[in-house]
């Protein structure tokens, strides 16, 4: 089990996210490049919780190729391309992470490489 990092010097969390992680020594670790709301075929849907789910599935995905899965993951870095567009991707992001919950950090950016992208999500885990 990783240990979260939440010293009660400093505020709590503004979401469901921990400050910081402490990966055990002998784990292995996987970095995820940031994956988009695209589906294999190539579409991409229009609702931005949607796009979330792709990214989360995608990620699961790759993890498995390494023998890991979401409860393995230590960091998310994710990006929206509106203020709008958090709460939608934190929704699906608690849902699917485990508990305790990962380091993470969401930006807000102009965009992507194509414009009906709104959320990209990147990860690290360990196990």
């Amino acid at each position: 089990m990783h240990r979260p990092l939440n010293p009660p010097t400093i505020r709590a969390p503004f979401a469901r996210y921990s400050h910081g992680v402490e990966v055990a020594a002998g784990k292995r670790i996987v970095a995820v490049s940031g994956q988009l709301g695209v589906r294999a075929d190539d579409t991409v849907p229009e609702s931005v919780e949607e796009q979330a789910e792709i990214c989360f599935a995608n990620i699961e995905a790759i993890l498995g190729e390494a023998g890991m899965g979401l409860a393995d993951i230590v960091r998310i870095n994710a990006y929206v391309t509106h203020r709008a567009y958090m709460r939608p991707y934190m929704t699906v992001r608690d849902r699917v992470v485990a508990d305790p919950p990962p380091a993470s950090t969401l930006m807000i950016v102009g965009g992507f490489t194509r414009p009906e992208f709104k959320v990209e999500i990147e990860v690290i885990a360990a196990a």
